[in-house]
């Protein structure tokens, strides 16, 4: 096999993100060629729910490796829609970062050292909703842009705090600049965050095979737990959606436990609930949990007009970033 292409994205952490799965790849004795990809979503100042949600960073990668410009792709996997793409499988996802949300506050403040009124900006619905739930007097603002961007904000006194997930400052090597590492109890991650996704054609069986090294199967069976819970929310409910599955030892051995969260995006509903399951079941989990929660109201959730940028995730313009 000749070196494999392998596009990416041009901002810092879609490059570290791909450089990262290229350096595991040519630790397998591999050779890799990173290949830039421009999508609409890098180049448009709009919000994402202007310009179709954040489907536009994926769409222009997965065109290119269904063309065969490129062999393999990297995305951040909540960047990905649920419903598979024809021609196309994520043949590996890699052992997960940290799933957790941060803050970045001016002063080092905390969520509950903010005072009330203090400006928190947030390019994600489902965060917008369990900050709102915590009733901590907050004004959230919908904001987009990298992470340098988010953090500027800050930094020149615009904002208050911003919201990111923990694991792109990871990767980018910026952690010190967290202010707080929110406990998922009082915010959830979106499914399917801080986990990659390493995409290639079906067809190319020489590919599947040399990036399903890559795979980690604990990270896959939490994924497919979250993935399946938002798939099932997609048919019923148009609410910010969070979801987290952890691997647990049951009884009878490894378990799968999920939560997930359901919300009005003012924080006036909150639905949260949790289900344990076999750990080779994750799909079945998240598609009764998913269940559970639209009886208990979730069908009867949406998204309202004044809904920041990306569905993050409100069902579903397909996906998100950080």
């Amino acid at each position: 096999m000749t070196a494999l292409r392998l596009g990416t994205r041009r901002s810092a952490l879609a490059t570290t993100q791909s450089g990262w799965v290229a350096d595991r790849l040519r630790e397998a004795g591999h050779e890799v060629e990173l290949v830039e990809i421009t999508t609409e979503g890098d180049v448009s100042g709009e919000l994402l729910t202007a310009i179709g949600g954040t489907g536009v960073f994926a769409a222009a990668i997965r065109h290119a490796l269904l063309d065969g410009r490129i062999d393999v792709a990297v995305h951040s996997l909540k960047d990905l829609p649920t419903t598979p793409e024809p021609g196309l499988v994520v043949a590996a996802v890699p052992v997960r970062e940290d799933s957790r949300d941060v803050l970045v506050a001016r002063d080092k403040l905390t969520l509950g050292e903010l005072p009330p009124g203090s400006v928190v900006g947030t390019g994600s619905p489902r965060r917008t909703a369990q900050l709102a739930a915590l009733g901590l007097g907050l004004d959230i603002r919908p904001i987009r842009g990298n992470v340098d961007t988010r953090i500027g904000f800050v930094t020149s006194g615009k904002l208050d705090a911003v919201v990111l997930a923990r694991a792109g400052l990871s990767r980018l090597d910026r952690l010190d600049e967290a202010t707080e590492v929110i406990d998922p109890i009082q915010v959830l991650p979106a499914p399917g965050q801080g986990a990659l996704a390493v995409e290639c054609r079906s067809d190319r069986a020489d590919v599947v095979a040399a990036v399903s090294a890559l795979d980690d199967a604990d990270t896959r069976a939490c994924v497919l737990a979250e993935r399946s819970l938002l798939a099932s929310l997609e048919a019923g409910c148009t609410a910010p959606i969070g979801a987290l599955a952890e691997v647990v030892e049951g009884d009878d051995g490894l378990e799968l436990s999920l939560r997930a969260f359901v919300g009005s995006e003012d924080g006036s509903v909150e639905l949260r609930r949790s289900l344990v399951g076999p750990y080779d079941e994750p799909e079945a989990l998240g598609s009764r949990l998913a269940h559970i929660l639209l009886e208990d109201g979730a069908a009867d959730l949406q998204v309202t007009p004044s809904a920041g940028p990306a569905p993050d995730h409100a069902p579903h313009q397909p996906e998100q970033v950080s």
